[in-house]
């Protein structure tokens, strides 16, 4: 029996078709609202309904929405490249604030009670301290985790004016791919460090840049703390089964392990899968890159029943490449 029905926005990307798969699994019937531009139809459970839409196309969303009888929406698309919304900062607050405005309001008009927001860790900037709280300063250092604050000030603000309640997950760095292959990362140019790796590690680049390696941490590259992507999406559906039992209370939750590891740590992670030494480029720090930047996931254990199932970096890297691999038999 169905659990009710959920709209997922940007459900044909990389987190997004996680989530949609997830959702599924958990007895949701999903919605995916998805304009392709860069995720992919293959990429959506069969079991889910696509509609090929911007989620700024309110005739479209709304339409979904109250044919579907959608009581929640899970909200992913947007903007992430982080360098991009420094050139091209317009971009950014027009797909990722301007749009989840429109959507926010399709939502408030459908009568849809419950929302969760793809947020990011880059809402903290350089933080103070690591691991980073929830209720740490908020100082984003690009307009990418500025668009991605606004909208999270945007939903407190709608949700204590209109019956809806939220939850905003702030990622920290996402890696991986579906442990049952159905899913994984495969937009073309992507910038993660894991994806980066296993693209190398597969011929499709021919080495990795390490940027940086004079950070205070203990190799000098850079720590960062890797979630896999199919824990990220079973903490969305537990995120929404905790909005549907506390109608009245929002939620803003890192999404983390609590621990980190260097560049150089992941790299050699891939080797290790491989028995191939992927060529290293030492590169010049990027600016604004923190020596670590590492959850404090204290939050969402004690709100949510969620208990990572693949807090392992070798599993995070072994379910990557073989997604890697699939991509390359595709052609």
């Amino acid at each position: 029996m169905s659990k009710g029905s959920i709209l997922i926005t940007g459900g044909a990307g990389y987190i997004g078709s996680h989530a949609v798969l997830a959702a599924l699994d958990a007895g949701w019937d999903v919605v995916v609202v998805d304009n392709l531009v860069t995720g992919f139809d293959w990429a959506v459970d069969p079991r889910a309904t696509l509609v090929r839409a911007n989620i700024e196309d309110d005739a479209a969303v709304r339409g979904a929405m109250r044919e579907h009888g959608v009581i929640a929406v899970m909200h992913f698309a947007g903007s992430v490249v982080v360098p991009e919304s420094v050139s091209d900062p317009l971009k950014y607050y027009r797909n990722n604030t301007t749009a989840s405005r429109s959507l926010i309001e399709s939502a408030v008009a459908c009568e849809v009670r419950h929302f969760i927001f793809s947020s990011t860790a880059a809402t903290y900037g350089i933080p103070d301290s690591v691991p980073v709280r929830e209720d740490a300063p908020k100082h984003p250092i690009n307009p990418y985790g500025m668009s991605k604050l606004m909208t999270e000030a945007m939903l407190a603000d709608v949700a204590a004016a209109h019956p809806i309640n939220y939850a905003a997950l702030r990622y920290f760095n996402v890696a991986g791919a579906d442990p049952e292959g159905r899913s994984g990362q495969s937009t073309a140019g992507a910038t993660h460090l894991i994806k980066v790796a296993v693209e190398a590690a597969t011929g499709k680049r021919g080495h990795v840049d390490v940027f940086g390696s004079d950070f205070a941490t203990p190799d000098g590259t850079g720590v960062r703390d890797y979630i896999h992507v199919s824990d990220l999406a079973d903490a969305h559906v537990h995120a929404l089964d905790l909005l549907v039992a506390e109608p009245a209370k929002s939620h803003t939750l890192n999404a983390g392990y609590g621990r980190g590891y260097s560049v150089l740590e992941v790299l050699d992670a891939v080797d290790r899968a491989t028995n191939v030494t992927i060529e290293r480029r030492l590169q010049g720090r990027r600016a604004g890159d923190p020596d670590a930047l590492i959850a404090d996931n204290a939050a969402i254990l004690a709100a949510l029943p969620w208990r990572p199932q693949r807090d392992d970096l070798d599993a995070i890297v072994a379910d990557a490449l073989a997604w890697e691999r699939t991509l390359a038999e595709r052609g």
